[in-house]
């Protein structure tokens, strides 16, 4: 999974990047430049870790999230973006979820607090960038599309001409309704203002505690969108610590979950993914996938061959491959299920796959 991390500048997201990442990227003054942060981090997982304990095996192996810190989205970034090496809003457009990182403490010269106009002015920006593509590739595909008369030209061209009148009417391509197909018709222009988001508001360490109501300055995008309010200064304070004096610190200050932990629930949740399990003696490992796949699309996940070759899959919820001591004992017991081709694959399942190429 890759996450973007986007704001206006002065918004604290190099600071939340340094705390997710246990980083030390420069803060502050890096609106403008050429060079994007990246960090990747292990999806804090217990049941990874209690699993290991139960198979005790020579590799351990948590899912991960990248994160990418670019520059300070500025006015006139979205029609700069052909003119950027690296760092700018090009490179976003690889990234699964946008987190969008909104000043919700007092700023420079008693800069007023507005997160709800922030995060309209960022949209704007990356709905310009999507706009230049669009009025880009419309100039190539009328005449082609009208000459040729093929369906997916004019399908392709109707298409864009929906997101440009969206975008041009102040709305972004998100707003839209589209069906599965032509999802896949768009998917390889990698639209910026269609990809999901989290708003972050980024509060300051005296509003602790009082996160609710600091939201309720997003307006209407605190009930159409997923947020979550948090201090990225003390996050990034928290995230130099060690395990015992963190959890510590945490429950001083009443945070009940680090912000790592609390991005990654929001970001699963937004993307519709879910975690399964392979176990043994050799390696307990997570595996990310979408909410939906079926028993030989997740063996796929692990190796093409899998997938090809798909028999059955061995399968039962982690947490009663726990209590009943492993696989043997499962099978023992008779509570160890066979699924086939069909089977839609559960947040939690550990699977054995059996194939035959």
């Amino acid at each position: 999974m890759q996450i973007g991390l986007v704001g206006l500048p002065g918004s604290g997201k190099t600071t939340l990047f340094n705390a997710l990442v246990r980083a030390n990227a420069e803060t502050g003054g890096y609106a403008g430049q050429n060079t994007a942060n990246r960090g990747t981090i292990r999806v804090p997982d217990q049941r990874v870790d209690r699993l290991s304990s139960l198979f005790n095996p020579r590799k351990i192996t948590f899912a991960n999230v990248e994160y990418l810190d670019i520059g300070g989205i500025t006015a006139g970034s979205g029609r700069q973006e052909e003119q950027q090496d690296s760092g700018g809003l090009g490179d976003l457009r690889n990234m699964d979820l946008l987190v969008h990182v909104l000043r919700g403490f007092p700023g420079l010269a008693d800069a007023p607090i507005t997160p709800a106009e922030d995060f309209e002015t960022v949209e704007l920006e990356l709905a310009i960038a999507d706009l230049e593509i669009i009025e880009r590739r419309l100039s190539r595909l009328s005449k082609e599309a009208r000459s040729t008369k093929r369906p997916e030209l004019v399908r392709e061209w109707q298409l864009l001409e929906r997101c440009k009148e969206e975008i041009e009417s102040g709305g972004v391509i998100r707003n839209i309704e589209f069906t599965s197909d032509d999802e896949k018709t768009l998917r390889g222009y990698r639209f910026l203002s269609q990809k999901p988001v989290l708003l972050v508001l980024n509060i300051s360490e005296e509003d602790l505690g009082r996160e609710t109501q600091r939201l309720a300055a997003l307006g209407e995008y605190a009930d159409r969108l997923d947020t979550l309010a948090l201090c990225a200064k003390v996050e990034m304070e928290i995230a130099q610590l060690d395990e015992e004096d963190a959890g510590a610190f945490l429950e001083d200050l009443g945070i009940r979950e680090s912000a790592l932990n609390r991005m990654i629930i929001a970001s699963y949740r937004l993307l519709k993914l879910i975690s399964f399990f392979t176990v043994g003696e050799d390696e307990v490992k997570a595996w990310t996938v979408a909410r939906g796949v079926t028993a030989p699309e997740a063996a796929g996940t692990i190796h093409s061959d899998l997938e090809r070759g798909f028999i059955r899959a061995e399968t039962l919820e982690w947490e009663s491959l726990l209590d009943l001591g492993g696989w043997q004992a499962a099978k023992e017991k008779g509570v160890l299920r066979v699924e086939g081709k069909q089977y839609v694959v559960m947040d939690g399942d550990v699977i054995n796959v059996r194939f035959s190429v």
